[in-house]
């Protein structure tokens, strides 16, 4: 099975769901999206793997979103999906994706949704 993470190496959450996957016998395609930084149209075909909307994926409580203002009512979707492509650490972590869909990998036992 093919699985792609979005992987921060700094980030417990990240670091866990690739230990489960290795675990799993899986070796991930690591995708180190702080370092290789996706752009709007990546962005909005994760979301449709995700099936979910820019806000959905926003890392919570990031100060950067807070001085951005991303985090008040009825900040348009655009708007945060062009925060996100110029600052990727804006991106909830790990995402994995598969041929089967794509999950925030939070907890790492979401993976198994995709297996």
């Amino acid at each position: 099975m093919n699985v792609t993470l979005w992987h921060n190496p700094g980030c417990g959450s990240s670091k866990n769901a690739l230990d489960y996957l290795r675990d799993k016998g899986i070796e991930p395609t690591i995708y180190l999206y702080l370092k290789e930084k996706p752009d709007a149209a990546v962005l909005t075909q994760i979301l449709t793997q995700l099936k979910a909307k820019p806000s959905d994926i926003l890392r919570p409580k990031e100060k950067l979103g807070e001085d951005l203002g991303l985090y008040a009512e009825g900040v348009p979707e655009e708007t945060i999906l062009a925060a996100m492509a110029a600052n990727a650490k804006l991106i909830q972590r790990p995402v994995a994706i598969t041929d089967k869909g794509a999950v925030i990998a939070r907890p790492k036992t979401k993976i198994d949704e995709i297996l």
